[in-house]
């Protein structure tokens, strides 16, 4: 007599009814569906195993649940994107979810080559140049405003122009008065020394360095006829149309100092009061 055949999972006798063999074991439709048949992500029904399966990443579904979340579309034989825990077809995607091309205003699809700014999405192709008009692709770019532009059209359109060589000035320069330079081109007006990063006085819209610009344009003390600044220790005193500096503010015959105290002129000369009384 032959061995009667049971299903392995509920033992119920498998003789003249349908099975399946799984792992060298014979289970009867309803444990095999129970055990091993997958949930549809959709409708959370089992997927049986005479029923088709459509299956993307991790999930399963009926091929007659797989539709377009928003629409209702059968996905099964078309192309469709994961928005989320649902799935959409690519009209209902470009219409209701998909980022728009800040130059054309089309959709930008997932997975297609994009560039991002400041919350703005482009295609590739539409990402130009404003000064060109090529695409930028994986270059450097510049922004200007609401444009952008590649290196090259920048520095010939719209960088600042160094006031003594007038090239670009692309980084590191110096302002000064509304016009700009390039660090090495901003040197004195008289005997060509760097100023980048000193103060500086000038004469009209030229710079100097504070020797030249007191050996050309200073003042002149009274007492030692050196320039007198504003720069450093540059306090003076001033009589009538002549300057000191506060140290050569003396006394002409006993070389007293006369800071913050009386004098007299006499012609050319200061005097302290003693040297006045003499006379």
């Amino acid at each position: 007599m032959s061995e009667r055949l049971s299903c392995s999972s509920c033992s119920e006798s498998l003789h003249g009814c349908r099975y399946i063999q799984v792992e060298q074991k014979a289970l009867c439709i309803r444990c095999y569906d129970h055990l091993y048949a997958n949930t549809c992500h959709r409708c959370k029904q089992l997927i049986g195993h005479d029923q088709k399966e459509l299956a993307h990443e991790d999930r399963s579904f009926h091929e007659r649940c797989f539709r377009c979340f928003s629409c209702e579309r059968s996905l099964a034989n078309e192309s469709f994107i994961l928005q989320g825990d649902a799935v959409v077809c690519r009209d209902c995607y470009c219409s209701q979810f998909s980022s728009r091309c800040a130059a054309c205003s089309q959709s930008v699809m997932p997975g297609s080559r994009m560039l991002e700014m400041e919350g703005s999405t482009w295609h590739e192709d539409c990402f130009l140049c404003r000064g060109c008009q090529k695409p930028i692709g994986g270059e450097a770019f510049i922004p200007v405003n609401d444009d952008v532009y590649c290196r090259p059209c920048y520095d010939k359109k719209v960088a600042p122009r160094c006031s003594y060589c007038r090239k670009a000035v692309t980084k590191g320069g110096v302002s000064c008065k509304e016009e700009v330079w390039h660090q090495e081109c901003f040197v004195c007006s008289g005997c060509r020394a760097p100023l980048a990063g000193q103060s500086f006085p000038s004469q009209g819209d030229r710079p100097y360095c504070l020797r030249c610009f007191t050996n050309l344009y200073g003042e002149k003390c009274a007492g030692c006829n050196t320039p007198i600044t504003g720069f450093g220790d540059g306090k003076y005193v001033s009589f009538e149309e002549r300057r000191w500096h506060q140290p050569c503010f003396k006394c002409s015959r006993c070389s007293v100092s006369l800071v913050d105290s009386g004098f007299f002129p006499d012609r050319d000369q200061i005097l302290c009061t003693d040297c006045y009384s003499d006379d």
